[in-house]
C-alpha cells in the first residue's frame, strides 16, 4: 500500500507513518516493547498526538496486537476525522483482529481517496471475502481504470476468477519481472493469501513464507515493501498457528 500522501497530511504525521519502519524491522520484539511504552508513556502527556498514535500503533501491529493498534488508530480519527479515508492501516488492523466486515469498509473508504491503488481492492476483496464470502466479494470488487504497478493487474484478474494463481507468477517470468524483488515478493505473496483463501493453506503459507524471506528486515524497510514486508510476516505467523490449531481458527 502507499503511504498517505504529504498533501493530504500534516508533514510530522507522515514523518510519523514513515519513520517506524527502517528501525521497527531491524528491532528484536523487546526493543518493540520497549519502544511502545515509551510512547504510552509519552501520551499521558499529550493524549491527542496524532503522531504518537500513529507510531505506536504502528508497533502494536507488528507487535501482532491488532486490537490495540485499531484502539490507537480510531482514536486518531476521533481526534482527527480526516484521518479516516487515508487510514489503509487501520483496515489491516481490522483484518487482523477478525472484524473483516470493518476492514472491507475502510478500504471501501480508502478507494474513495485513492482510486488507482488496486492492492488496497485486493484487501477488500479478501477481508470481504472473510466476512462474506468468495461470490459477494467478486460481485462486489471496486473497479479501476487507470494502470496499476506491476504485479497488481494480474493479481486483481486473479482475484476476479480471471487467471489462474499460477498463470500470475509465470507472467511475472513472461514480463522479464523475476530480478524485480518488490514485484516477485508481492505476487507470491497476494497469490499464497489466494490459496489460502481456496482451502490450499499448505501450498499458501510456503509462498507467503518464500515472499518474507526475499528480503532481510533491513532490506525491507530501506529498499522494500516496507510496511507490506511486516504484514506478509504477521501473516506467515497466523496461517502457521491456523494450520497446526485449525480449529482456533
Amino acid at each position: 500500500m502507499r503511504p498517505p500522501r504529504p498533501s493530504r497530511i500534516l508533514p510530522s504525521l507522515l514523518l510519523a507513518v514513515l519513520t517506524p519502519l527502517a528501525s521497527a524491522q531491524t528491532e528484536p520484539h523487546a526493543d518493540w516493547l520497549a519502544r511502545e511504552k515509551a510512547l504510552t508513556e509519552a501520551l499521558i502527556q499529550t493524549p491527542n498526538s496524532l503522531s504518537l498514535l500513529s507510531r505506536r500503533g504502528d508497533f502494536r501491529q507488528f507487535l501482532g496486537q491488532p486490537e490495540q493498534a485499531v484502539a490507537d488508530y480510531e482514536r486518531m480519527i476521533q481526534i482527527d476525522p480526516a484521518q479516516d479515508a487515508p487510514h489503509w492501516r487501520l483496515g489491516i488492523a481490522y483484518y487482523f483482529a477478525g472484524a473483516f466486515s470493518k476492514a472491507a469498509l475502510q478500504f471501501q473508504k480508502y478507494h474513495a481517496y485513492d482510486g488507482r491503488d488496486r492492492e488496497n481492492g485486493l484487501w477488500k476483496f479478501f477481508s470481504q471475502a472473510r466476512a462474506e464470502g468468495l461470490d459477494a466479494a467478486r460481485r462486489d470488487m471496486l473497479l479501476y481504470k487507470e494502470f496499476d504497478r506491476e504485479p497488481f493487474p494480474s493479481l486483481y484478474a486473479m482475484c476476479a476468477g480471471k487467471m489462474p494463481p499460477d498463470e500470475v507468477l509465470k507472467e511475472v517470468e513472461t514480463k522479464g519481472l523475476q530480478n524485480q524483488r518488490q514485484v516477485v515478493f508481492f505476487a507470491k505473496y497476494y497469490v499464497g493469501l489466494y490459496l489460502c483463501l481456496l482451502d490450499q493453506k499448505s501450498e499458501g503459507l510456503a509462498l507467503v513464507k518464500e515472499a518474507v524471506r526475499l528480503f532481510s528486515p533491513s532490506e525491507a524497510a530501506v529498499d522494500g515493501p516496507g510496511y507490506m514486508w511486516q504484514v506478509a510476516r504477521l501473516h506467515a505467523e497466523a496461517l502457521g498457528r491456523e494450520i497446526q490449531n485449525p480449529q482456533k481458527r
